[in-house]
């Protein structure tokens, strides 16, 4: 699998995760700290800190410092990677069954 790929298995396989995903739909609001999510999340701060960890790692969070707390938000960029990989493979099925359409439509001719 080239690396390309397999950097995309990680990057869905950590959006696969409920919690995980809670966690950046809610970053996507407002930039917050570990200490915050947890008392929004019904998990322990640690629990909180693997998850982002995870999402820092594929590229989804940066770390931001502001005084003495870090804060994190979503990388807009890499979101956007991802929204666009998604319409590639949703143009590519497009196509498919367009193409099923027409050899259909073209059978009953």
């Amino acid at each position: 699998m080239p690396e390309n790929d397999a950097a995309t298995v990680e990057l869905f396989a950590a959006l696969a995760d409920d919690t995980r995903w809670q966690i950046l739909v809610r970053l996507g609001r407002e930039p917050a700290s570990a200490s915050a999510l947890a008392g929004e999340f019904p998990i322990s701060r640690q629990a909180i800190a693997k998850h982002i960890q995870l999402l820092t790692d594929v590229g989804l969070v940066t770390p931001v410092r502001v005084g003495r707390e870090i804060r994190y938000e979503t990388v807009g960029a890499r979101l956007s990677g991802v929204a666009r990989r998604l319409d590639d493979i949703a143009r590519g099925w497009d196509r498919r069954l367009a193409r099923i359409k027409t050899l259909a439509e073209d059978a009953t001719t």
